[in-house]
């Protein structure tokens, strides 16, 4: 039975497919639904630039939830939408645990050129570590 589904979203092409592909299950089993994007901090930065860098990150995923959630006003669903800050494997496996999912949902890769040439590793660290089923939408 699923109950509780969280879905990693990040605004892409495969992110969206992701989370209309979790609605379609949410609405099957009448499962609560928790959409999780995360600010990733910059790998090398000063502490300074880091912070501005994270409050740009910040603004800019909430903007991308507050549009999904405008999107889904319609919906009988029970939907919460989260920001978080940190490495994405690492933080949608967390919330995962946090709120109790029976699955993950997500695309199967991100939305910048680099995480293209990374060939969905955030996807494949959550196959490999989430305590739950995994699945990957193309």
């Amino acid at each position: 039975m699923i109950n509780r589904i969280l879905v990693a979203y990040d605004g892409s092409d495969p992110a969206r497919k992701a989370y209309d592909f979790a609605l379609d299950l949410a609405q099957k089993y009448q499962a609560e639904v928790w959409v999780l994007t995360v600010a990733r901090p910059p790998d090398f930065a000063e502490d300074v630039e880091t912070e501005a860098i994270l409050e740009r990150s910040s603004k800019y995923h909430h903007r991308l939830l507050a549009q999904l959630k405008q999107q889904s006003a319609g919906t009988t669903l029970h939907i919460h939408f989260e920001v978080a800050v940190g490495h994405p494997a690492e933080q949608i496996i967390y919330h995962a645990e946090q709120h109790k999912v029976d699955v993950i949902v997500m695309g199967h890769r991100g939305k910048t050129f680099f995480e293209r040439l990374r060939l969905g590793s955030v996807s494949k660290q959550v196959m490999h570590y989430a305590n739950c089923a995994v699945t990957v939408v193309r």
